[in-house]
C-alpha cells in the first residue's frame, strides 16, 4: 500500500481491517506514529494514529492535497474468468482510468456474471487495493452491464476505439489522442462476435490494433491502455 484509503468521514479500522494489519505488520506503526492516508475519491494527507488496541485504531486526518483527479479513459472490457478481472481492474485503477465498463458478451462464459466479485461487491475492493497501489486517492467509476449495447451507451460521448485483431485497421501508438475522451473496447478471450463489431462499427467506434499477436484480456487491458493515455500525452 502506497497510500492507505477510507471512506470520507471514517477515522477508524477495526482489528481484522487489512489497513489495520498493514499498520502493524509492515509499517510497525503505534500511537502517536502518522501514516500516509487519503479519503476516497477527495484529499490525501497526514494520518496521526490517536489510538490502538483491542478494538481497532483511531486515528485523525490533517488534509495536504487533492489527488482524487484520474484521467479521462474509459473502458469497455468483456467478462473473463473473475480471477483474470480482479487483476484487470487492480491495474486499471492503478493507471488511473476514469471509468470502468464490463459487459456481458456474444462470446463469454455467462456464469461469470454470477460470481462473487459482482454479486457481493468483491470489486470495490479490488479497486481500492489498485487505488492504493498508484499512491492517489481516485477510484475508478464500475459498470456491470449485461450486453454491449448497454455498455456503449454508459460510456457516453468520446473517441470510440475498438481493439479488434479482426478488422483493426490502424496501429493505437499512431493516433493523435490528445485532449481527447476516449473510450477503448476490448474483448473477451475469444474476442467479439461479428455481431458485437457490428454493433461498435455503426455506434461510432474505430477498429485499432496493438500488433498482430492476439493477446489474452488481461494483457490488453494493461498494454492498451498504456499506449492511449502516452496518446492522450497523459503518460
Amino acid at each position: 500500500m502506497n497510500i492507505i484509503l477510507f471512506e470520507k468521514g471514517v477515522r477508524h479500522f477495526e482489528c481484522k481491517d487489512e489497513r489495520l494489519i498493514h499498520i502493524k505488520k509492515v509499517l510497525h506503526m503505534g500511537v502517536g506514529d502518522s501514516f500516509h492516508g487519503g479519503e476516497i475519491n477527495g484529499w490525501e494527507g497526514k494520518c496521526r494514529i490517536e489510538r490502538f488496541d483491542d478494538n481497532g485504531l483511531d486515528f485523525s486526518f490533517t488534509p495536504e492535497l487533492d489527488s482524487s483527479s484520474l484521467y479521462p479513459l474509459t473502458m469497455i472490457i468483456a467478462q473473463v474468468r473473475p480471477i483474470c478481472m480482479k487483476r484487470i481492474l487492480r491495474e486499471a485503477v492503478s493507471l488511473g482510468v476514469g471509468k470502468l465498463i464490463l459487459p456481458i458478451s456474444d462470446l463469454g462464459e455467462k456464469s461469470y456474471s454470477s460470481a462473487s466479485l459482482y454479486t457481493e461487491g468483491e470489486y470495490k475492493s479490488i479497486l481500492l487495493d489498485g487505488a492504493m497501489q498508484s499512491g492517489k486517492t481516485g477510484v475508478s467509476e464500475c459498470i456491470v452491464t449485461s450486453n454491449i449495447e448497454d455498455a456503449i451507451k454508459e460510456a457516453g460521448e468520446g473517441e470510440r476505439l475498438l481493439l479488434d485483431n479482426v478488422i483493426g485497421a490502424r496501429a493505437l501508438s499512431s493516433l493523435s489522442l490528445e485532449n481527447k475522451r476516449v473510450i477503448l473496447a476490448i474483448g473477451p478471450e475469444r474476442g467479439w462476435s461479428d455481431r458485437e463489431r457490428n454493433v461498435f462499427i455503426s455506434s461510432g467506434f474505430s477498429p485499432v490494433l496493438i500488433g498482430n499477436r492476439i493477446l489474452r484480456t488481461e494483457t490488453a487491458a494493461v498494454s492498451a491502455p498504456s499506449i492511449a493515455l502516452s496518446r492522450m500525452g497523459l503518460i
